[in-house]
């Protein structure tokens, strides 16, 4: 584990917490956050609301952002609410950097609740679906059996280039994923999927995994890594991806309140503590990490804020600070996913806790 600049935010009395995994127990240092001090803001210029959907439609749930190669945004909404079961809206849009207008939309029909979202090299889309319709959805809409547990890739137009996973089916094997969460992919095209959406929870659904699995370009099944646990090299829900230049796999263990990274193998190389209760991770071509917050509150995470913490992928620290929306609770409302494009700009990609008080499913922060 990282110590580097730990203790600038370590409590003056150290305190051991420990957690529990499997019969295997570890120590860990409680830290605090560390936008308790001031820290600048590089993108001070908030556009609530930024992108407009289609036909007078109203954004419902997001969690995934991304930046193609051509500079422009891709995000999805959930179907104006926070399913897209029996729904004939196609989730997955893309839009003009500038404007904020749609240059493309697609994926109706083929989702109940999309969730992970990368854009390759080659511009092609890949979605997560993160669980299979409800005894209550299926009850409404029978035809939407067979749905979720996936992973699709999209050609920049919206033609189906390939699925991964058993759709309707969780499973932990080669072929099966339970409530996958984000989707990547390497330089040279293996594929890498996280999933355990619900290992966070307290009451979690039997099966419940926390695992990476990879992938060749192909889909052919090469290794997977993880478990269950707050031990080193487990999860408790690892929700976003991100590489950086050195091909180091920066994974988002939410409901542990921490990153870990990895080599592409699977080795645990490091784990950091600075970013918080991570939801969301966006690194850009100069190595800056930003981890969106989402979840901290007095609960989950306390004395933390929500907001984008930004920081280096060489150290454990946390230098800039983007503030969550304000509201009525001391740790604001931030979105889930995040992004930043070529000219430093940020997008945040607004879930069920932020979207009431963000006013739409896109914030855009604006570099100073």
């Amino acid at each position: 584990m990282s110590i580097s600049y730990r203790l600038n935010f370590t409590l003056v009395t150290a305190v051991l917490a420990t957690a529990l995994s499997g019969g295997r127990a570890y120590t860990q240092t409680e830290v605090v956050d560390p936008t308790r001090n001031p820290l600048p803001n590089p993108n001070p210029t908030v556009i609530r609301n930024w992108g407009t959907l289609p036909d007078g439609r109203v954004w419902g749930m997001s969690a995934g952002v991304e930046i193609g190669p051509d500079g422009h945004v891709w995000a999805y909404d959930r179907c104006g609410a926070n399913t897209c079961a029996c729904s004939n809206l196609p989730p997955i849009l893309k839009f003009d950097r500038s404007s904020g207008k749609v240059l493309a939309r697609f994926g109706a029909g083929l989702f109940v609740f999309p969730h992970g979202i990368h854009v390759d090299r080659q511009g092609n889309v890949w979605v997560t679906d993160g669980r299979a319709a409800t005894p209550e959805e299926l009850q409404k809409f029978p035809g939407e059996k067979g749905k979720g547990h996936t992973v699709i890739k999209f050609s920049p137009e919206g033609k189906v280039l390939m699925t991964l996973g058993t759709p309707g089916m969780a499973g932990s094997g080669p072929d099966g994923f339970n409530e996958p969460c984000d989707v990547i992919t390497a330089p040279n095209g293996d594929i890498f999927v996280s999933e355990g959406h619900s290992g966070q929870n307290d009451k979690r659904p039997p099966g419940t995994s926390g695992r990476i699995v990879k992938f060749t370009k192909d889909g052919k099944y090469v290794k997977a890594w993880g478990a269950l646990g707050s031990a080193p090299g487990e999860f408790r829900t690892p929700h976003a991806l991100a590489f950086d230049s050195r091909g180091r796999l920066f994974v988002a263990d939410r409901g542990n309140h921490r990153l870990q990274i990895f080599d592409q193998d699977g080795k645990l190389l490091d784990t950091w503590e600075q970013f918080g209760r991570v939801s969301g991770l966006s690194i850009d071509r100069n190595d800056t990490l930003y981890a969106i917050d989402s979840e901290s509150n007095a609960t989950r995470h306390p004395g933390w804020k929500t907001g984008v913490r930004i920081g280096s992928t060489k150290q454990d620290k946390v230098v800039a600070f983007i503030s969550p929306h304000p509201t009525n609770n001391p740790e604001g409302a931030a979105g889930e996913g995040v992004a930043v494009d070529r000219e430093g700009d940020v997008y945040a990609a607004e879930g069920p806790i932020s979207r009431s008080a963000a006013g739409g499913g896109l914030t855009k922060y604006v570099k100073r």
